[in-house]
C-alpha cells in the first residue's frame, strides 16, 4: 500500500524541469516529503474529528468514512513491548494509544490521580488478571509492576516511517543512481496529493490534477521500461 518514493521524486524532477524551475536535490526532497507525509497523515484525523460533528444524512457520508478509516487503517499496529519489568515504555512511532493487554486481559486506563487512590487499597489495587495503566508524556506504566513488558500485547497507531530517497553515485558520469529507498508511508491513492504539495514547497502550484497523474504514469513506464 505504499507509495514509491522514487516515482514520487522522478515526477517532482520532471515537473520542476518543465516547469523550469530548476532542480531539488536528494536531501531537499527527503526533507520536504516527509513534512508532507506528516501533514496528510495528521489531517485525516482533523477530518474525521469533523465527519463525526457532521450530520449523518448525507448519501455519501458512510463511503467518504470508511475510505478514510481504510487510510488510517494501514497504520494499525500491534507490538510487544521489549523493556524490563515494571518500567515505562513508549512504543516506537506512538500517535494514538488504542488497548494495552496482558495474557488476555485488556488492562483499565486511569489517571494518575485515580492510581494513587485504587492502589492505596487491597480491594482495588492493580493485579495481573485485572491490571491498569497510566499514559503520561507519551510513556505508559502498566500495574502491578510483577508484569513482564515483553508479555504486554499494546496496540496503537502508528505514525508514518521516515521516507527517503537513496542513491549510489555512477563513477563514470556522476549521476544518481536510486538505490534500497525507503518508501512513502502513506496509502497509494495519496500519490498524487503528495506531489502537489512537494511542489508546492518547492514554489509551484499545479491546479490540474492530470499534469501530476500523466508525468507520474510516463515516470512508472520508463522504470518498468528499465527493469526489463
Amino acid at each position: 500500500m505504499a507509495i514509491s518514493v522514487n516515482t514520487v521524486y522522478k515526477t517532482v524532477l520532471s515537473i520542476l524541469n518543465k516547469e523550469q524551475r530548476g532542480y531539488m536535490t536528494p536531501d531537499e526532497f527527503n526533507k520536504i516529503v516527509n513534512h508532507v507525509q506528516l501533514e496528510i497523515f495528521e489531517k485525516y484525523f482533523e477530518d474525521l474529528n469533523q465527519m463525526v460533528r457532521q450530520p449523518q444524512n448525507d448519501a455519501d457520508y458512510a463511503d467518504r468514512l470508511d475510505y478514510l478509516e481504510e487510510k488510517i487503517a494501514i497504520h494499525n499496529t500491534t507490538k510487544n513491548d521489549t523493556g524490563d519489568p515494571g518500567t515505562s515504555f513508549a512504543p516506537d512511532g506512538l500517535h494514538i494509544l488504542g488497548t494495552i493487554s496482558y495474557n488476555g486481559s485488556e488492562a483499565q486506563r486511569v489517571s494518575k490521580k485515580e492510581f494513587y487512590n485504587i492502589n492505596k487499597s487491597p480491594l482495588t489495587k492493580p493485579t495481573e488478571v485485572y491490571p491498569i495503566y497510566t499514559l503520561d508524556s507519551g510513556k505508559i506504566t502498566v500495574y502491578p509492576k510483577t508484569i513482564v513488558n515483553t508479555s504486554l500485547e499494546v496496540s496503537f497507531i502508528q505514525k508514518p516511517t521516515e521516507a527517503a530517497w537513496k542513491f549510489t553515485v555512477d563513477a563514470n558520469t556522476g549521476v544518481f543512481i536510486e538505490s534500497s529507498s525507503d518508501d512513502i508511508d502513506l496509502h497509494d491513492s495519496e500519490q498524487s496529493e503528495v506531489i502537489l504539495k512537494v511542489l508546492m514547497y518547492a514554489g509551484v502550484v499545479i491546479k490540474d490534477m492530470e499534469i501530476v497523474q500523466i508525468a507520474s504514469a510516463r515516470v512508472k513506464q520508463e522504470e518498468v521500461n528499465q527493469k526489463s
